[in-house]
């Protein structure tokens, strides 16, 4: 009997997370897929082998995580990489000098590092803009546009963009849309079923979700799309070791109950944020202050954990940063621990003063990736912190 749900997607979600890309070890029966800790593969005969000849290429614990995140995502082939960076790196090598991408502006702050301190001396052009408005993606699309990358919702500004509108975009205009799901995850939200081609995440976040591996992982339909990556990942090589794979693989077995857990905090803490703070501080697009809370309701079935608060001045922000002992001081996101960080020094130091002061990075601003502790508890750090200010 097997028990395996690559492409049947017909199994719910949280049944897929545990089962889907999975086959029992044909030795010996382990249910969990082994850590294949090997670099080479020996094989029958010239020419002939069990499908896998060197580990760049292919790896079985490896692969085990790509058709499991693949079928959450609706895909149909996944490629795992060593980081977040590593898997848009690779994919930014689908495209050649003078390929113009047109970009959402409130992107990763490493996102835009290497779009503007590296891949422009590739010869790839790009252009930033607000793709919560349609028409600016329309306006930023030249005749050597290949492709529109966005993240929705954004980090740090919780920004939405509206999926259906940039699919049917980037099906008239015959160029690629390609979605970082790293803060939404398959649980809430599925960019391919709104007409994305390639669905990437920073796999260290909520994939994993313990904060002890890095990695990235990207999912496409297409077949001829998929054998293009494959044939970059084998050749430059930006591919994670079994281990990673392996924790990456234990952590997406429990994404339908964190994300649960992370979505049931997250709306109670920006609910005391909002009432405390007051919502106009208070960015997180379950709250029906959130200007596009409508559009998130529409394309995603939960919201999550992120949140951030604009509290008025970096002295107030560090003030906050210092106190709270529940929410630790880190980068990275998506554990199940709570973390609160300091976008505008942190994850968003790379990104020039003035580009984050147009779009609203202030150094007043906080970002909190609110964990699964008990959710009481959280909310009594955030009173303790914020007391007096």
């Amino acid at each position: 009997m097997t028990r395996v749900f690559d492409e049947d997607l017909s199994a719910r979600f949280a049944t897929r997370t545990i089962h889907a890309g999975q086959r029992p070890d044909p030795t010996t029966g382990a249910i969990m897929p082994p850590i294949y800790q090997t670099s080479t593969f020996v094989q029958d005969a010239l020419g002939v082998n069990k499908g896998y000849e060197y580990a760049r290429g292919t790896n079985p614990t490896r692969q085990a995580l790509e058709r499991n995140v693949a079928a959450l995502e609706g895909g149909r082939h996944g490629f795992a990489f060593s980081s977040g960076m590593g898997c848009l790196d690779s994919l930014m090598k689908l495209f050649k000098a003078g390929d113009h991408i047109v970009c959402g502006e409130n992107v990763y702050g490493g996102t835009f590092r290497l779009f503007d301190r590296i891949l422009r001396h590739f010869g790839l052009a790009f252009t930033f803009v607000d793709t919560r408005d349609p028409q600016r993606i329309e306006e930023a699309i030249t005749a050597s546009t290949v492709a529109l990358l966005v993240e929705t919702p954004t980090n740090p500004l919780m920004r939405i963009t509206d999926l259906a509108a940039a699919g049917d975009i980037a099906r008239r205009r015959g160029i690629l849309l390609i979605v970082d799901n790293t803060f939404a995850t398959p649980a809430f939200q599925r960019p391919l079923e709104f007409g994305a081609h390639v669905v990437y995440h920073s796999s260290t976040k909520y994939l994993n979700g313990h904060s002890d591996m890095v990695g990235g992982i990207a999912v496409v339909l297409e077949d001829s799309l998929a054998e293009q990556i494959q044939f970059i990942a084998n050749a430059a090589g930006a591919v994670p070791g079994p281990m990673d794979a392996w924790l990456t693989l234990r952590g997406t077995k429990t994404l339908a109950l964190r994300m649960k857990a992370h979505d049931a905090n997250g709306r109670r803490v920006a609910e005391w944020l909002a009432n405390r703070w007051g919502a106009e501080r208070v960015i997180y697009p379950g709250l029906p202050t959130h200007p596009q809370h409508e559009l998130a309701k529409r394309q995603m079935s939960g919201f999550g954990g992120m949140i951030s608060v604009e509290t008025g001045s970096k002295e107030r922000a560090a003030t906050i940063l210092g106190r709270t002992r529940v929410y630790a001081l880190a980068e990275s996101l998506g554990g199940v621990e709570s973390l609160i960080s300091h976008p505008a020094s942190m994850t968003h130091a790379s990104v020039p003063p003035e580009r984050r002061a147009e779009m609203g990075i202030t150094d007043g601003l906080i970002r909190l990736s609110t964990g699964v502790e008990d959710v009481d508890d959280l909310i009594a750090d955030l009173e303790q912190a914020f007391a007096g200010l």
